[in-house]
């Protein structure tokens, strides 16, 4: 679309609204086709489509149009044939006035009214948002959601509406009490020697100088920062520029003798119980149980766990876990971009007909120097592996594919003779993709849609949330 802005008319929203000039208007609630606003509501339900009949702003001349809802629609044509004043100055100026007219008088004097535009009838319109066009740097962590700040509020929303499943079994979760964290304490392998531990600060950065003096002050004698376990009397100096990660050690003990015995009282159990209810009271609901022989690591919430793998890490739910820029909340493959690069072995070997001594490998065919000295390497290989040099590469198995592609992992005496060097040396095959450099390596891939997260961005154990 040709124009200063973008347009998208939200298929149901919420009822906040925000300064139209900021872009985003309601927020979306994808179980729903019905708008409601101040006790007036729309049933859209029917409506598959919006239906404008004679718009004539500006120069739109009489215009009757049906536009799909739930579909993107691009609306192009010539300089000045219309499709700002069809779009923004029609469309989304009548939504944004009939949502604004449903207000309270009061709420309509903090939100920028538009006028009512040249229109006999506009039907199946729900409110929209709209995007300026702006030159903008090419960031890929902006979306629409971001960028008309709508997702902050659709992150909120989620944080307290959603219902977090099990990303393994998909069984609803429930909030688990301190009594079940201790029975499950309890029915650890006997002997085990365990630390437990109460989470203060997760991956920030800072000295933490007053976390470590309420460490201290409070009486505790240990510390896990960073997963070692220290003393407080220690000297402790934290880089303010690095993430840390600072937990209470609250008690160590071994699992044994923790049954409940009936008509009496187990002192081992209390104590357990004891410092469990302390754990979570400190880590704000959370605490984690540390192995101490293993290091195997079990976390426990007060929020949420699941039945059959009470082991699974489930972070407390909160906004920036569904943020795709936070650590808390992107995927860990993609980083939140959505997208990972992935080799196009296309690119690499343009010609499969060419055999690797008449260069099949494009990219080290851009230097003659580079040429010459990687095939002297790549012939040791060849020598020591067995393959042929001289065979096209599209008849080289497999195996022989992958030792070019991505090195051979034993040392090879290779000759080599240049202005500086006559001689034998031994070195190893890095591969052409790993001794690739990252500038050409983005020259000769394909940005591939990252298959973990399905291009959405988000951790895949956060995204085991519904709404309801």
């Amino acid at each position: 679309m040709c124009g200063k802005n973008l347009f998208f008319p939200l298929p149901s929203p919420l009822s906040r609204a925000l300064d139209p000039r900021q872009g985003a208007l309601f927020l979306i609630s994808s179980s729903s086709r019905s708008c409601f606003a101040q006790g007036v509501f729309f049933d859209l339900s029917q409506m598959d489509k919006i239906v404008i009949k004679g718009a004539k702003m500006h120069n739109l001349k009489n215009v009757n149009v049906e536009i799909p809802r739930n579909k993107m629609t691009v609306i192009t044509g010539l300089s000045g044939s219309g499709k700002s004043s069809l779009a923004f100055d029609t469309i989304f100026a009548e939504g944004q006035r009939r949502y604004v007219e449903s207000l309270s008088a009061y709420a309509r004097q903090f939100i920028a009214q538009m006028e009512k535009p040249d229109v006999e009838s506009i039907e199946g319109l729900s409110p929209a948002i709209s995007i300026d066009q702006k030159t903008a740097p090419r960031n890929p962590r902006s979306t629409v959601g971001t960028v008309t700040e709508i997702y902050d509020y659709m992150r909120l929303l989620w944080a307290k509406v959603g219902r977090v499943h099990c990303p393994i079994c998909g069984t609803p979760l429930e909030k688990q009490p301190s009594s079940k964290i201790v029975e499950t304490i309890a029915a650890m392998e006997k002997g085990t020697k365990i630390f437990l531990l109460a989470p203060l600060v997760e991956d920030r950065k800072g000295e933490h100088i007053k976390v470590l003096e309420m460490i201290r002050r409070e009486g505790f004698v240990r510390m896990r920062i960073d997963g070692q376990i220290v003393t407080v009397d220690e000297d402790i100096s934290l880089d303010p520029k690095k993430k840390h990660t600072i937990e209470i050690v609250v008690d160590r003990m071994i699992v044994q003798d923790l049954e409940v015995k009936e008509g009496q009282v187990n002192p081992n159990r209390t104590r357990l119980a004891d410092s469990v209810e302390l754990s979570l009271k400190k880590g704000d609901g959370s605490m984690i149980v540390l192995e101490a022989d293993t290091g195997a690591i079990h976390r426990f919430c007060e929020d949420f766990a699941c039945p059959d793998h009470p082991d699974v890490e489930i972070p407390r739910i909160e906004p920036r876990s569904f943020s795709f820029n936070s650590p808390q909340g992107a995927c860990s493959t993609c980083h939140g971009l959505g997208t990972i690069l992935q080799v196009d072995e296309g690119t690499l070997v343009p010609n499969p007909k060419l055999s690797l001594a008449e260069g099949a490998i494009h990219p080290w065919t851009t230097s003659a120097s580079r040429m010459g000295y990687m095939m002297k390497i790549l012939d040791a290989v060849a020598k020591d592996a067995g393959f042929s040099m001289h065979k096209p590469w599209d008849t080289l198995p497999k195996e022989v594919q992958n030792i070019v592609l991505y090195g051979y992992e034993k040392k090879l005496g290779v000759e080599y003779e240049s202005a500086s060097f006559d001689g034998t040396y031994e070195t190893m095959y890095e591969g052409v993709i790993p001794g690739t450099p990252l500038p050409r390596v983005r020259r000769e891939t394909a940005e591939e849609g990252n298959t973990w997260c399905h291009s959405r961005k988000q951790r895949h154990r956060l995204r085991n949330r519904h709404e309801h």
